[in-house]
């Protein structure tokens, strides 16, 4: 074990590896693992800090979330006449963007002039 590692290891047991258990009585001189009963000196954890730096990516690699591309979406298309050019035909797209009780936005892209609305 390096010493990277042991600089992080202060709040497992040093036998089995289990989350000590730290009291809450100040009075208290040690720590203890709830699974062997083995026993830490609170001193060699009084006063050590964790931080942790976690990007996004870290969290959806974790849960297994892949962002997809809104570019390489296909998007739908329906017959809807465009404000701007009379064209009839538009590709949509639709997202949530009130209260979950409410309907949803509905996103509009004219194929003719690519000129974009929206309908609530």
């Amino acid at each position: 074990m390096g010493s990277y590692s042991r600089g992080r290891d202060f709040l497992f047991c040093q036998l089995c590896g289990t989350m000590l258990t730290i009291p809450f009585r100040a009075s208290d001189k040690y720590a203890q693992c709830p699974l062997c009963n083995a026993k830490r000196n609170l001193k060699h954890i009084r006063g050590k800090e964790i931080s942790y730096k976690i990007s996004a990516e870290d969290i959806r690699r974790e849960l297994g979330i892949n962002i997809i591309d809104e570019q390489k979406v296909q998007l739908s298309k329906v017959n809807k006449k465009c404000d701007k050019c009379g064209h009839g035909e538009a590709s949509f797209y639709t997202r949530q963007m009130r209260s979950a009780d409410e309907g949803q936005t509905t996103f509009y892209t004219c194929l003719g002039c690519g000129f974009q609305f929206q309908e609530n």
